[in-house]
C-alpha cells in the first residue's frame, strides 16, 4: 500500500472489517440470552449495541455510494435477532465499505457527499464523513468490547493494526475473509 490516504483509508476499511469479524466470532460463543442480556453501556445490551453499529454503517456506508437511504436506515432497531444475523449482515456491509474505500482516488476524497437526514441534507466532505465513520465503529465496539467482559467468553484483540505479532491468526482469519496481505495493502485486487 502506498503512503497516500486514499491507501490509508483502504487499509482501515480492512482493519475496520477484520475488528467487527473478530468481535462478532467471540459473541458467536455466547449464548442468545447473553448477548441479550442487561448490560451497562450506551445502548442496554450487547445485541442492541451490535445491531447499532450495522445500522449506522447502512446509513453512511448507502450515502457514501450515493445512495438516499436517510432516516429508513432506522425503521427498524433490532434488524437482526442472532449473532449469526449480525455476522451476515455485517460482512456484508463490511465489504461495501471496502468497495467505497478501494475506489477512493486522492481526489474524491475533496467530493462532497450528500447525506439525507430527512428533514434536511447534510453535506459533507468525503475524507471527513469516513473519519466519522471509523470513529463511530470504534467507539461502539469499545463498549461492546467491555461488554464482553462480562460474560463468560474472552473479548478478542482489536488494537491490533495488523500487527507482526498476530501473524499466524491473521492468516488464518483473512483466508476466511477472503483476503490476503496483497489485498489488505493494495498490491492486488479483493
Amino acid at each position: 500500500m502506498s503512503a497516500s490516504l486514499a491507501g490509508t483509508f483502504r487499509a482501515m476499511a480492512h482493519n475496520n472489517a477484520w475488528a467487527n469479524h473478530r468481535l462478532l466470532a467471540a459473541c458467536g460463543g455466547l449464548t442468545p440470552a447473553d448477548v441479550a442480556a442487561p448490560r451497562t453501556g450506551f445502548f442496554p445490551s450487547l445485541l442492541a449495541t451490535l445491531n447499532h453499529i450495522l445500522i449506522v454503517d447502512r446509513f453512511y456506508i448507502d450515502a457514501l455510494e450515493g445512495g438516499w437511504l436517510g432516516p429508513k436506515a432506522w425503521a427498524n432497531e433490532m434488524p437482526c435477532a442472532t449473532v449469526a444475523d449480525l455476522q451476515r449482515e455485517q460482512a456484508a456491509v463490511d465489504r461495501r465499505l471496502i468497495a467505497v474505500c478501494a475506489a477512493l482516488t486522492p481526489q474524491s476524497l475533496d467530493e462532497i457527499v450528500r447525506v439525507n437526514r430527512d428533514t434536511r441534507v447534510q453535506t459533507e466532505r468525503r475524507d471527513r464523513l469516513l473519519l466519522h465513520l471509523f470513529q463511530h465503529q470504534v467507539h461502539h465496539r469499545g463498549q461492546a468490547h467491555a461488554m464482553l467482559s462480562a460474560t463468560p467468553v474472552k473479548p478478542p484483540q482489536l488494537d491490533e493494526f495488523f500487527s507482526i505479532a498476530e501473524a499466524p491468526l491473521r492468516a488464518a482469519e483473512f483466508a476466511a475473509l477472503g483476503w490476503t496481505e496483497a489485498t489488505v495493502w493494495g498490491d492486488s485486487p479483493g
